[in-house]
């Protein structure tokens, strides 16, 4: 007889809050410093690092981006999640387009 999983009563629960906080922060943090470096790079290359040298200009760059999109990012993943599966089934039942035009029980569409 296999061994019984220790599964807590009342089903899976989803990642909290905090997590999806994290997780924005994280992806958001990686494609904007990703972004800089792309931005600081042709931006390095068409004006010149200027008085901080190459890698200090390219590392602001990056920084500010990584830092913006991921700030960005969090929040708007923490507030995605935020609706209640009822409340967005009851939204989705209120904006449902009315039928214009029922079909009659013996009417048959022509080819």
């Amino acid at each position: 007889m296999p061994p019984v999983a220790n599964i807590p009563m009342g089903g899976q629960h989803g990642p909290s809050n905090f997590d999806k906080f994290k997780m924005g922060a994280m992806m958001g943090g990686t494609v904007g410093v990703i972004i800089g470096f792309i931005y600081g790079t042709v931006s390095i290359f068409r004006h010149g690092a200027g008085s901080q040298g190459v890698f200090r200009t390219l590392g602001q760059f990056m920084g500010a981006s990584g830092a913006t999109f991921g700030f960005f990012m969090s929040i708007g993943s923490v507030i995605r999640s935020d609706a209640d599966p009822k409340l967005r089934e009851a939204y989705m039942r209120a904006h449902r387009r009315p039928i214009i035009m029922m079909a009659r029980p013996g009417w048959k569409k022509s080819s």
